[in-house]
């Protein structure tokens, strides 16, 4: 190593403890009797300076408590020490973990530890971390979206007049109904209550296999939609690569992808119109940025999954414009963990920021 790079390694604080602690909160609005609740895993990471970076982990459902295993008695043990170096933690605990899985809850935990210490090099700073990776949006646009297949077709309308209330000019339903007569008459009914101008998508989770699928886009297709999201298994790049070919609509995935390589798979497969990472499941800030330059040498859109106050912060560094997710009533914000401001502000569907410094998060004690 060279005298300068020795020197300027020798400079960088050091990490020297990480702690973390659980945060359930139940939801206002359900996802469904499987998905009544979400799970915050609370990262505070600290440096020989004094310096102190504060994340955070995700999960709707499943493994809350085996990610905050695997930050204890794995994550925490083995960064102490590193320079408190964002990019190069990440590798360097990628390689540790790998073993572990490629993917899943190894990168959900990896999260709480990159989002601490870009929040560190902000504050550092004297910026909020939109400002430190550099803003090239004054604003993002914000869709309506709702985890509502289990609703009424009343509750659902309502919901999408309240969107359209709220002024968003985009939204997202949910699709997979037993009896596609039933799909077809929910996508209709909120189509009329949007008009013809306003934005629609719809998302299968996983629900349909590619026969089904194609069949659906047969009857659904004809209400304009802007992408059909994940209908199919999200491993199944195959099929994927079968169901562009012949879809009508632009086919959107990525939530349940975890790593740079299973995009480039995609991408690369021409599987894929529009990417749609999750900042937390990829592993953080680091590998997100990664996957978004991918996207962006395949002229591939990037639509960040869910978290709208961390994927609106994002979202305003992308040199392109994108939609940031925002399920009724499911921001941190709103679901009432937050101890202070939130970092972002949502006003007449668009995201701005509200100069938080760091990421912004300040979370509850307990609920």
């Amino acid at each position: 190593m060279s005298a300068p790079a020795a020197a300027a390694t020798r400079s960088t604080p050091r990490i020297t403890g990480l702690s973390t602690r659980l945060l359930t909160v139940p939801l206002r609005r359900h996802w469904g009797v499987e998905a009544p609740e979400n799970h915050v895993i609370v990262t505070e990471l600290h440096t020989d300076d004094g310096g102190a970076g504060h994340g955070f982990s995700w999960t709707p459902t499943i493994g809350p408590q085996a990610v905050k295993a695997l930050l204890d008695y794995d994550i925490a043990p083995f960064v102490s020490g590193l320079p408190a170096n964002p990019e190069a933690v990440w590798d360097t605990l990628w390689k540790r973990l790998h073993e572990a899985g490629g993917g899943g809850l190894t990168t959900i935990a990896m999260a709480g530890v990159d989002l601490a210490l870009w929040d560190l090099q902000a504050r550092r700073a004297g910026t909020s971390v939109t400002g430190l990776l550099g803003q090239r949006q004054e604003s993002a646009e914000v869709y309506g979206s709702g985890v509502n297949l289990h609703y009424t077709l009343e509750e659902l309308v309502a919901q999408t007049e309240r969107w359209v209330a709220a002024g968003h000019q985009a939204v997202k339903i949910k699709v997979g109904k037993p009896n596609l007569r039933e799909d077809r008459e929910r996508v209709a009914a909120v189509r009329s209550v949007l008009g013809p101008d306003r934005r629609l998508m719809i998302d299968a989770n996983q629900r349909w296999d590619l026969p089904t699928t194609l069949r659906a886009l047969e009857v659904l297709a004809e209400f304009g939609l802007d992408w059909l999201e994940e209908p199919l298994r999200a491993d199944d790049l195959w099929a994927y690569r079968r169901l562009r070919k012949h879809s009508p609509v632009p086919i959107a995935l990525g939530e349940n992808l975890h790593t740079i390589y299973r995009f480039r798979d995609f991408i690369e497969a021409e599987a894929v119109d529009i990417i749609q990472p999750n900042i937390i499941r990829v592993g953080g800030i680091t590998p997100f940025r990664r996957i978004v330059e991918l996207a962006r040498t395949h002229s591939i859109k990037v639509m960040p999954h869910l978290l709208p106050e961390l994927s609106g912060q994002l979202a305003l560094t992308l040199a392109e414009p994108t939609l940031v997710e925002d399920v009724e009533e499911a921001s941190f914000e709103q679901l009432g963990i937050l101890d202070a401001p939130a970092p972002v502000r949502f006003s007449n569907s668009r995201v701005t920021l509200t100069d938080q410094p760091g990421l912004g998060f300040r979370f509850r004690d307990a609920l």
